[in-house]
C-alpha cells in the first residue's frame, strides 16, 4: 500500500480472496450462494433507497451519507 503498486495491492487483495473461500469450505459454506445472497440485499437495500429518494424528490446525487444511511438502516428492518 505504501508503494501504490497496484499489481502487488491486487496479488494481496486475491490472496485475501482466496483464504476466505477456503474458511467458507471450511465452515461448509458454498461462497458463491454466500456472496449470491449479499448481492441481493445489497440490491434490495439500494432500491429502497433510490425509492426514498425519489418520493423525496431528491437526486441521490444531492443526499448526505447521513441521509442515505437512514434509510439504509431502514431497509435492513424490512
Amino acid at each position: 500500500m505504501k508503494n501504490k503498486n497496484q499489481d502487488a495491492i491486487e496479488d494481496e487483495f486475491g490472496d485475501v480472496l482466496f483464504s476466505l473461500i477456503n474458511y467458507a469450505r471450511f465452515l461448509k459454506i458454498n461462497p458463491e450462494n454466500a456472496l449470491e445472497r449479499t448481492n441481493k440485499k445489497f440490491i434490495k437495500r439500494f432500491q429502497h433507497l433510490e425509492t426514498k429518494a425519489k418520493a423525496l424528490q431528491k437526486p441521490l446525487s444531492e443526499m448526505t451519507l447521513a441521509e442515505m444511511d437512514v434509510y439504509w438502516e431502514e431497509a435492513k428492518q424490512l
